[in-house]
């Protein structure tokens, strides 16, 4: 099946999305097994691909389901892959499981968001996190980041705001770089603004910030877990992830054990 795309569509984008992944076209051709001949003519737009060649070309250049869709609709071809609202009735066996995991993590908090963060699920050490924010952050659809990030949510209880609030948003720029998203970028552009001045120093290492949290007198240092699903076949569950939140000390996985206890 085809659809009606924008003359030299393709070519653009295959263009883009090269220099993006930094690849020659000798590269991306061995990596696509065809020929530098014939990926510079589609570059040109002096050759028309084939459904099958569009795909190759997509996993080659490690394109998300949504790319590859899209990278399809530009050369004329309907989307390869679905995409499902969360609450879909077909997908309640995937709901089912998930809700297993989360509450398998118990008594530790864990979520499951979309890719701009708006919490889908969460289990009851989700509550951690919500005590004493503002009620207007709470309101559905919640979006775990800027409740993590903004003044008037968890912020205030983050006692090394500056430098995890940085890990948070760095972990999305880093996504952003691979997978350019408009939309995504402007959140980052917020939750950035949220964030107090840093002196990080040369021994700052960004991917592994424990979150320390005041709760009453203790601090609790977390670390975090994320799980995605590269492997579904429908884009709104490849585009899912599973945060979950670990004790870093023996003192906060005894607090957490008694709290849910209680």
């Amino acid at each position: 099946m085809t659809t009606v795309a924008e003359p030299g569509s393709f070519a653009r984008e295959l263009r883009r999305w090269r220099g993006l992944r930094r690849l020659s076209q000798l590269d991306l051709a061995i990596r696509a097994d065809t020929t530098q001949r014939y990926l510079s003519f589609l570059e040109q737009g002096r050759s028309r691909p084939g459904r099958a060649v569009v795909v190759r070309l997509a996993e080659s250049l490690e394109l998300s389901l949504r790319e590859r869709n899209a990278l399809l609709l530009t050369a004329g071809y309907a989307p390869a892959f679905t995409e499902s609202d969360f609450d879909a009735p077909g997908l309640a066996p995937v709901r089912a499981a998930l809700r297993t995991v989360l509450d398998g993590h118990l008594p530790y908090p864990a979520v499951i968001v979309d890719r701009y963060g708006t919490l889908l699920e969460a289990n009851a050490g989700f509550a951690l996190f919500t005590e004493g924010c503002a009620p207007e952050l709470l309101r559905p659809p919640i979006n775990v980041r800027r409740l993590a990030l903004h003044p008037a949510g968890l912020a205030r209880r983050v006692r090394n705001l500056p430098e995890w609030g940085r890990h948070v948003t760095e972990a999305l720029r880093m996504r952003v770089r691979a997978s350019p998203d408009p939309a995504l970028e402007t959140m980052i552009g917020e939750l950035e603004s949220y964030l107090p001045p840093a002196d990080l120093g040369p021994g700052y290492l960004g991917f592994a910030v424990p979150l320390r949290l005041a709760a009453g007198a203790a601090e609790l240092r977390l670390i975090t877990t994320l799980t995605s699903f590269a492997t579904a076949t429908d884009v709104a569950l490849a585009e899912l992830h599973l945060e979950a939140f670990l004790p870093a000390d023996d003192a906060t996985g005894a607090y957490l054990r008694e709290r849910f206890r209680a």
